[in-house]
């Protein structure tokens, strides 16, 4: 079992004792970091309490754009992560740039945010009576002309959305929130924000109808985040879960990701689920309800968040994990493969990699590419870069996908500078995601 420390939104595991107190040393490293809500521009966000409360009776003034035929998904797809401030501004074309000249052919997008706001105005009625699309909400206009641009393009979109990390719907359906066991109010995190309680069917209910209305939009696949019980310890001893009956988290987990693998299923929309990248090789289910063997069969694109700033001191034999992302993602990949193996059904391996500083070293176009070229050593082929402001390490990134043999056999590139200012990786000191 591995003990786990988390701060500023960063979960670092520890195989023993010894490495934890080693671990707190690279703690200090991440000391003022901010967390990640606010790199996907927290700060930017106008207050929405008073929105959100007059939501229910405000008349609709923006429709949505009309449903498309579901786009095919690439056989190899490649993409970035595109936060829903980054989608609202100029950094939507730019990227959307980047992929019509390199081998990015896909853009995830936050269609459902961490705070629990949408991209653009929404049909569902439960997004409208809470206010989820009052914040600044993309014109049903620029959202049809990005996706066309987009299609006709041939850049797969893909709709991210936040399940159980989804404090406005927490707070306005407190019976739905995750309680305390001691007066049964509902239970903060860290940041003091209440979270949804996995058990309920009405979250995940709710997840799919946002999904289903991406699609009809002309998202070509739905990727639900945090699909998971929050990840701090202390939640066992604080918070109450009546309607668990026996289950164990695992089970739960499972259960409601098959709920909404079967509804997709039935529209023939792929869907794909973010996991912690450490579930590739831990055996339990890491106290949020993750166990590999218990998912990865309940959708058709499985999204470990590999990121070596993310692995302790000692994890694989490394000593510095952070600074061996060749090393890591080899490891992990391994891992997920062999767990994978004789499952029937087992989703689509896709790791998410690390294009983001946390830590020594900075992260570079050597970095990023060490972690590309262990997933084609390993067999895996797409893979998904996270920045969580949307900045990307252009340079990395080759100008077209290469047959499978020609991956494999070429070797890491040296460090190079990035073609423009504009396309240097930021150093950021924020976590991606918890």
């Amino acid at each position: 079992m591995l003990c786990q420390v988390q701060q500023c939104g960063v979960r670092r595991y520890f195989p023993s004792m010894r490495e934890l107190v080693v671990g707190v040393a690279w703690l200090a490293l991440a000391g003022g970091c901010m967390a990640s809500e606010t790199a996907r521009g927290e700060r930017e966000q106008p207050a929405t309490q008073a929105a959100a409360g007059g939501a229910a009776s405000r008349a609709a003034t923006d429709t949505g754009p009309k449903a498309l035929p579901l786009m095919p998904r690439p056989e190899v797809v490649r993409g970035l992560y595109v936060n829903r401030w980054a989608a609202l501004g100029e950094r939507m074309e730019q990227l959307i740039d980047v992929a019509k000249r390199t081998e990015v052919n896909a853009l995830v997008i936050d269609v459902k945010d961490d705070r629990g706001f949408l991209l653009y105005r929404s049909s569902v009625p439960l997004a409208r009576a809470i206010g989820a699309d009052t914040n600044r909400p993309m014109s049903a206009k620029r959202l049809r002309a990005i996706l066309d641009t987009m299609r006709a393009h041939e850049i797969f979109p893909i709709a991210r959305i936040v399940v159980a990390k989804d404090p406005l719907l927490a707070q306005s359906k407190t019976e739905w929130a995750v309680k305390r066991r001691s007066d049964g109010t509902p239970w903060l995190d860290k940041n003091g924000r209440p979270w949804l309680d996995p058990h309920h069917r009405e979250i995940w209910s709710y997840a799919g109808d946002i999904g289903d209305e991406a699609i009809a939009l002309g998202f070509g696949e739905v990727q639900f985040d945090y699909v998971r019980f929050p990840d701090e310890p202390r939640l066992i001893r604080e918070a109450t879960f009546p309607l668990a009956q026996g289950r164990v988290r695992a089970r739960v987990i499972r259960e409601q990701l098959g709920y909404l693998h079967g509804r997709y299923k039935a529209k023939k929309v792929p869907m794909a689920i973010d996991v912690f990248g450490l579930t590739a090789t831990d055996s339990t289910d890491m106290g949020i309800g993750q166990k590999w063997e218990q998912f990865v069969d309940q959708a058709d694109v499985i999204l470990p968040m590999t990121y070596p700033s993310h692995y302790a001191p000692g994890t694989y034999g490394l000593g510095n994990p952070n600074a061996r992302p060749y090393a890591v993602l080899d490891h992990s990949l391994r891992d997920a493969k062999r767990r994978s193996a004789g499952i029937p059904g087992a989703g689509q391996l896709v790791p998410w990699y690390q294009d983001f500083t946390l830590g020594p070293p900075r992260y570079g176009v050597e970095q990023v590419r060490a972690q590309i070229q262990a997933g084609y050593d390993n067999g895996v082929r797409g893979w998904m870069l996270w920045n969580p402001g949307s900045r990307y390490t252009i340079g990395a990134l080759r100008p077209a996908i290469f047959n499978e043999a020609e991956e494999r056999k070429r070797p890491r590139e040296p460090v190079r500078a990035a073609r423009t200012e504009g396309e240097r990786t930021q150093a950021s000191s924020t976590a991606p995601r918890p």
